[in-house]
């Protein structure tokens, strides 16, 4: 019973995941003509990882929007993409890393690739506590102080995550130069660069589950800070919790869900609630943070 729960979930959500890629990026004309479309609703911000650049994108990457007005002459804020930003953190968290940011469906879909048996999936890597505060460390540094104070001639900053790191953007960037030989002919060692980390990113995402987003994405170290408070927040029932640990050993980031189900690290998948034998898990809107507490602990080193 606990395995047809776990399919139909991975199923409703695989279903979602693809609604969200389609409609996000449902310009067709951008992709036949490696045309960016400039229409009204680039304006608007879409809640996760997907580029401006993209041919086919109607919206606009949080991301990428902060960093055009952060590193702009004339702004250094703006109140709809920080209230943008602000809202679905607080209304969300992760949600948006496991169900609707299209970058974070492309590592799911590569991490299904079968591989030989002599190979072993990796659940984490040596020093996982301190590597996945890297994040971080791209936030601060690559999205805002970069663009902020290392500017140009006439005082304008460029997006440098967008630019040096972004994955989901160099994606974007193939299918422009597919379609547009002009493009083709100028791509220089940058994009070389960037095709590099988008190489590696998705061999990687066939051993570890979601590298970037454990790693590297700003924008889920962004939401991972509204994990414990937003409203949409996973629970865990402590009468009925026996610590068996089945909710770790099914989650992909190998979170100990039963006694912090509310880590910043957790994309609220679902994966667990789906496996839990006693109906324990449950991830809903509350009214406000409840402490859940279970006896016993698996032992990890997620915050």
């Amino acid at each position: 019973m606990a395995n047809g729960r776990r399919k139909e979930h991975d199923r409703r959500r695989t279903i979602v995941q693809l609604l969200v890629a389609v409609i996000s990026n449902a310009y067709i004309v951008g992709f036949l003509e490696g045309k960016i479309y400039r229409g009204g609703a680039k304006a608007l911000c879409v809640p996760g990882l997907n580029c401006y650049a993209c041919p086919g994108a109607l919206g606009s990457c949080p991301i990428g929007s902060l960093q055009a007005v952060i590193g702009s002459r004339d702004k250094i804020f703006s109140w709809y993409v920080g209230g943008f930003l602000i809202t679905v953190g607080a209304t969300m968290g992760r949600f948006v890393c496991g169900w609707l940011c299209p970058f974070g469906w492309l590592q799911d879909l590569v991490h299904r690739i079968p591989i030989p048996k002599s190979w072993k999936r990796k659940r984490r890597i040596p020093g996982e506590k301190y590597v996945s505060l890297l994040r971080y460390l791209v936030l601060v540094v690559f999205v805002i102080l970069l663009p902020i104070y290392l500017v140009d001639f006439v005082g304008q900053g460029s997006p440098y995550f967008c630019s040096w790191i972004c994955p989901s953007g160099t994606l974007s960037g193939l299918f422009l130069l597919a379609g547009n030989p002009g493009l083709r002919s100028v791509a220089g060692w940058l994009f070389v660069w960037k095709n590099a980390i988008l190489a590696v990113t998705v061999l990687t995402s066939i051993i570890i589950y979601r590298p970037f987003c454990r790693y590297i994405c700003p924008l889920g170290a962004l939401y991972g800070l509204f994990n414990p408070i937003s409203l949409y927040r996973l629970e865990v029932n402590k009468e009925t919790c026996t610590s068996c640990g089945i909710c770790q050993r099914v989650c992909k980031l190998d979170i100990p869900v039963h006694t912090k189900p509310n880590s910043p690290a957790c994309i609220r998948c679902g994966d667990c609630i789906a496996a839990c034998p006693h109906g324990s898990i449950s991830g809903g809107f509350k009214k406000a943070p409840v402490r859940t507490e279970a006896s016993g602990e698996i032992a990890s080193d997620y915050p």
